[in-house]
Formats: structure tokens, sequence, C-alpha cells
């Protein structure tokens, strides 16, 4: 079985108990993939200098958050970890140049736990996680992703969890007066994904409209290119909503066209 790669906006940690249509979507996309025998997920909380992977004998819920309802804290995720895969995938960046590090740090950030909660609520499904590396640009986490990509052969799916926009101080001010900035922005990085235009996507923060105000910071961003590198081709959007008014919550897949039915 051959898994996508799937990019996912997993917004604040408050997705978890929202009636959020991303919520509502995540809710139903387990069942509309084919069941992986394990998960690497790369999510933007999990930031490291160079390439971390990690799978330990369990992950352990990390409430890397404050100031949000206190059922938050009570809820946990504790998939085991997959050192299996994680032996393939340290050997896959290594081959790659790319001088990967193990760690058996167990804690699972809200980017990875609370998009995994909705998706595969049982936590039955092992996990791995890789980092991000902000100091690095789009090129180098596409890098990372294709090094990953024969793990999708191997019916491991692999997740980059991240944020289509990422404008914190626009949430918080609350402003009003619309999204269409953050319209233009996502419409740019759909047309460029469907029509496979890696080089217009890899040049993103320069190149998009309105791209310094919906990421100040490119953090949220390249998850985005991990799932790009992994997919390879074109992608498709299978989601787009808001969250807080200008968090877009867009859900992207990679190399799977049958994959169109989870739109």
């Amino acid at each position: 079985m051959t898994q996508p790669s799937l990019f996912i906006s997993h917004g604040a940690p408050d997705l978890a108990l929202s009636n959020a249509p991303a919520r509502q979507f995540l809710e139903t996309l387990g069942g509309k993939l084919a069941r992986p025998d394990a998960i690497l997920i790369a999510s933007a909380h999990d930031e490291a200098e160079g390439v971390v992977v990690r799978a330990p004998a369990r992950f352990r819920t990390w409430h890397d958050f404050g100031n949000f309802d206190r059922r938050l804290f009570e809820m946990r995720y504790e998939p085991a970890g997959a050192p299996d895969v994680a032996d393939q995938a340290m050997a896959l960046l290594e081959q790659a140049g790319l001088a990967p590090r193990r760690s058996d740090d167990a804690r699972l950030d809200h980017g990875a736990w609370v998009p995994l909660s909705l998706i595969y609520p049982a936590a039955d499904i092992p996990v791995v996680t890789v980092s991000i590396d902000p100091r690095r640009d789009a090129a180098w986490h596409d890098a990372v992703g294709r090094a990953l990509a024969p793990l999708r052969e191997r019916n491991v799916l692999v997740i980059g969890s991240g944020s289509i926009s990422h404008n914190l101080r626009e949430v918080f001010a609350g402003r009003g007066g619309g999204h269409a900035w953050v319209e233009t922005f996502t419409d740019w990085v759909e047309e460029k994904v469907v029509s496979g235009d890696r080089h217009a996507l890899l040049g993103a923060m320069t190149q998009a409209p309105e791209a310094a105000r919906n990421h100040p910071t490119d953090e949220h961003l390249l998850p985005l290119y991990v799932a790009l590198g992994a997919g390879g081709g074109t992608g498709q959007r299978l989601h787009h909503s808001y969250t807080y008014e200008v968090l877009a919550m867009d859900t992207y897949a990679f190399g799977d066209p049958d994959l169109a039915l989870a739109a």
C-alpha cells in the first residue's frame, strides 16, 4: 500500500474542542485514507538544528501552550513509537546527506497530537516524529521530504503539520475587516500546488502575494515542503476554512490522485 503525503493546518490547540469546519473535516479524514502501518509527522512546533528523528517506546502528551480551556490540559494522546520506521527514516536521511540525529524525547507537541487525535482518535497507529529547522529554507525541507518519500511505499503516512497562514498578531488584534489578504495568499498556493509548480512554491515567501503578512516567520509553512517533497509532483487541496477569521485551515494531499474522494 502506498500512502499519500499530507499537509495539515493544525490551528490553535483548541481545535480539539471546537466545532470548526476544520475539526469536522479532520474527524472524517482517517476513514477516507487506507489505514497506515505507521505515521511520520513533522510539526512546526518540533524545532531543532538539522533534522532529529524520534520514536520513543510511547509518546507523552505535551501541553506546550497556556491560557486555553482547562479541558485541553486533561487530554491525552500517547501513541507508541515506531522504532523500525525511525530506523528506516534515519537511513534514508543519511543517504541524502542530511546528517540526521536520533532522540528518545517522548514529548508530542500540539501540532502533532491535536490533528492526530482527530484523524485517528484511538492512538493505535505507531508514530515517528521528524523535526523542522527554522534556520533552513524551503528547499532544505523539501529535500527532507524527498529523502523520506520511499516510506510512503511501505504504508507510512507522511504528514507535515503547520498552518497555511499564521499571523497571530492579526488574530490577537481582532480588527475584523475580512481576510481577503489571506485568501490572496492561499489561492496562490493552491494554484501552484495543483499545477505542480515546485519552483514557485519553494520561493513562496518572496513570490507569493501577501506572503510576509500571512507568515511573519515561516516555521508554520516549512512542514508544507516536507509534505511536498515526500509526495512529489502535483497535489490537491482537500479542505479550506478559517478559524479566528484569519487563520486558514487548508489541508493538502500529494502523491495520490485517488484521494480526490476526500475533497
